[in-house]
């Protein structure tokens, strides 16, 4: 089964009439909405970044606080850049992937030192105390708790940009079966065997426990040092009117979700664009075999790319029918002469090319959305974070090969890229996948907007809120009613015990009298 071309007649006209935005009512009033995002990856921005602008273009003002350097042209847009350490994309993460957790106990060690540092910046402050000018605060879930108080008392909507977060998920009221739901950074081949779920099971409880009760109050005494009399954190948090989740039903595991949490999966894929001259010459010279495109993300620079690996893909590449289009940040020695390598390249206008047969991939959650949307299976191999989940869901659902590094051989490598482009069954899986993707009453962006605009117009919309919310942990699973029916059990006991025991002793008198 050959991938389908994107710009036919029937996609062209779905995609022109699914963009506009006479689904939604005409704007009765336009609202100042806040995003501060000072911890956010250059993906997870790019989850964010559509949602702004798409508030933007409805008539709306958004004002950004972020680590990013002003971007953004648009008139309703105001960005105000904030001085941030944490430079995720400047990290070898081939390296930190020989210690994952290391790295992420000492990643949120940095986030209290990073809360005290915003609060002393002058900007931030001024913004703080302007905060009730706005009708609705919008905060990624993810590491962005220092973010909180600017909440506090006005409509909160979170991000989650990594997809289906069952911590995030718990806050609404909404707990996940760790029976089933994977951990943020790993997934297993399913059906789990038992260690894989006792494995996943204890990860949900103590990674749960660890930044709920360390992590957090870190952050918080921090911030308490600016602002003494806020509120605790983890309570703003619990008050969120609705949260946005980077998934979607029909590519993602499916999970019970509440009326508060709405999908908005796959919201930066966009119909592709003409490729430029050296793109399109070199993709449409590629013959019959068509082309692989390699590309390891945003985070892993090429030059953190340890030797060995280079030096496989290019030995690898080499022996292909197919061209190659392989985005690398540097130069590659020894590369073959049917490997293209560029810093930078459009990956949805690629992976939108009906001669791109394959997307050799790092495994990331905004990679694989674009990869469905256009039509393109995948080999996966994932380097650090939530890659290793998405790369075994990706696995699971025969959207293509999950490969690890240290596995990796030449061999390997070609026999996954030759499955792939030759078992229509992957080809098959994605095409559905993509139809099922597109298949809906309203797009992405205009969810993002109409539940927006819903939450600020019913002033924070609290009906949406789960009353599971405001349970502890123990109500919820009903250890208090479990622990009271014992104690009433056991106490009855005794009592019956104690009286059939007075019975049998006056019993006994009244027959030896």
């Amino acid at each position: 089964m050959k991938k389908q071309a994107p710009l036919t007649f029937s996609i062209l006209l779905w995609t022109l009439t699914s963009c506009t935005e006479g689904e939604l009512a005409p704007l009765q009033k336009p609202y100042k909405i806040l995003v501060p995002i000072p911890v956010s990856s250059w993906s997870h921005r790019q989850v964010i970044l559509p949602i702004i602008e798409a508030l933007a273009d409805r008539g709306h003002q958004v004002v950004v606080l972020s680590k990013f350097p002003p971007s953004l042209s648009h008139p309703n847009i105001t960005e105000m850049p904030i001085w941030n350490s944490i430079y995720e994309e400047k990290l070898n993460f081939f390296e930190v992937r020989k210690h994952p957790l290391l790295f992420l106990y000492n990643f949120r060690s940095q986030l209290s030192s990073l809360a005290w540092r915003l609060y002393n910046d002058t900007a931030v402050r001024d913004l703080y105390s302007m905060r009730k000018e706005f009708d609705l605060v919008m905060i990624d879930a993810l590491f962005n708790e220092a973010m909180y108080p600017f909440a506090e008392d006005i409509p909160l909507i979170t991000v989650s940009t990594v997809g289906n977060n069952y911590q995030q998920s718990a806050v609404a009221g909404n707990v996940q079966n760790p029976g089933y739901i994977p951990t943020k950074l790993w997934e297993f081949a399913r059906p789990w065997k038992i260690h894989d779920k006792v494995f996943n099971i204890l990860f949900h409880i103590i990674n749960a426990f660890v930044w709920r009760y360390l992590v957090v109050p870190s952050i918080e005494r921090e911030v308490r040092v600016h602002l003494p009399d806020i509120a605790p954190l983890l309570d703003i948090e619990r008050n969120q009117s609705l949260s946005f989740i980077n998934s979607h039903f029909s590519i993602d595991l499916q999970v019970p979700l509440l009326p508060s949490q709405i999908q908005i999966g796959a919201i930066h894929c966009k119909p592709s664009r003409p490729l430029n001259k050296e793109l399109t010459s070199w993709i449409e010279g590629a013959g019959e075999y068509g082309v692989v495109y390699v590309s390891l993300g945003s985070m892993a620079q090429g030059s953190t790319m340890p030797v060995q690996y280079r030096e496989l893909f290019v030995s690898a590449f080499a022996k292909l029918k197919q061209r190659v289009i392989w985005k690398y940040e540097g130069a590659v020695p020894g590369v073959s002469h049917n490997v293209l390598v560029r810093r930078w390249l459009p990956q949805q206008d690629i992976l939108a090319h009906p001669k791109v047969k394959v997307f050799v991939s790092h495994g990331g959650l905004l990679s694989l959305q674009e990869s469905l949307y256009h039509v393109t299976p995948m080999v996966a191999l994932p380097i650090f974070g939530d890659q290793e989940r998405v790369s075994g869901h990706l696995h699971n659902k025969g959207f293509g090969k999950w490969l690890q590094w240290e596995d990796l051989t030449i061999d390997i490598l070609l026999q996954a890229i030759y499955d792939v482009t030759n078992n229509t069954r992957y080809i098959e899986n994605v095409n559905k996948a993509s139809k099922l993707m597109r298949d809906e009453p309203l797009t992405a962006k205009e969810k993002a907007v109409f539940w927006t605009e819903y939450v600020i117009k019913h002033g924070g919309a609290t009906h949406l809120r789960s009353p599971a919310a405001d349970l502890t942990w123990a109500e919820y699973f009903l250890l208090d009613a479990l622990l009271f029916t014992l104690i009433v059990g056991w106490f009855a006991v005794v009592v019956i015990k104690t009286v059939l025991q007075r019975i049998r002793l006056d019993y006994g008198k009244m027959k030896t009298e």
